[in-house]
C-alpha cells in the first residue's frame, strides 16, 4: 500500500535524529578489523579500527535496516518539503564531519582523506619576499558550493 500523500518515512524531524543516533552508536560499537604483522616474526594479529562515521553510511545503515532506502530528499529539502528537516540534516553533516575530521588530526582516520572528504585544503604562500612563508589553511563550507 502506498503512502499517503504528503506523509514522509521518518516521521519527524527527532525521529532523524534518533535514527542517525543509533546509526552513530551501531557505527562506533563495530570496529573494523585490520590485519596487521607484529615483532621479528610477523606473528599476524588484527587490530580494531574505529570506524569513521559518513552520509552514505548513514543512508546504507537505513536501507539495510528496512528504514528507507534513499535520504536524498530530506538532506536537499527538495520542492521546500523537507524544510523541517532542515536544522537536523545540517546537525547530522557537522556531526559527521567533526568526527572525521577529529579523527583525521588524532591519527585515527587518514588525514589526507579525511582533508578531501571534507574540504580542507593546505598551502603556503609568500607575505613578502624577505618574511618566511606562513600557513593557510582554508576551510570549503557546504554553502560555498
Amino acid at each position: 500500500m502506498a503512502r499517503p500523500v504528503g506523509t514522509k518515512y521518518i516521521e519527524t524531524p527527532d525521529k532523524l535524529w534518533e535514527l542517525f543516533l543509533a546509526y552513530k552508536q551501531e557505527v562506533k560499537s563495530k570496529p573494523i578489523l585490520v590485519q596487521d604483522y607484529v615483532g621479528k616474526d610477523a606473528e599476524m594479529v588484527y587490530r580494531e579500527k574505529e570506524k569513521p562515521l559518513t552520509i552514505e553510511g548513514f543512508e546504507c545503515w537505513c536501507y539495510d535496516n528496512d528504514i528507507i532506502s534513499d535520504l536524498s530528499n530530506y538532506f536537499a529539502n527538495s520542492n521546500n518539503a523537507y524544510s523541517d528537516y532542515s536544522t537536523i540534516c545540517t546537525r547530522i553533516r557537522k556531526a559527521v564531519r567533526a568526527d572525521q575530521i577529529t579523527g583525521g588530526m588524532a591519527g585515527i582516520y587518514n588525514p589526507s582523506i579525511t582533508q578531501r572528504l571534507n574540504g580542507l585544503v593546505e598551502k603556503t604562500e609568500d607575505v613578502t619576499p624577505q618574511q618566511p612563508k606562513k600557513l593557510v589553511i582554508k576551510i570549503k563550507r557546504d554553502e560555498d558550493n
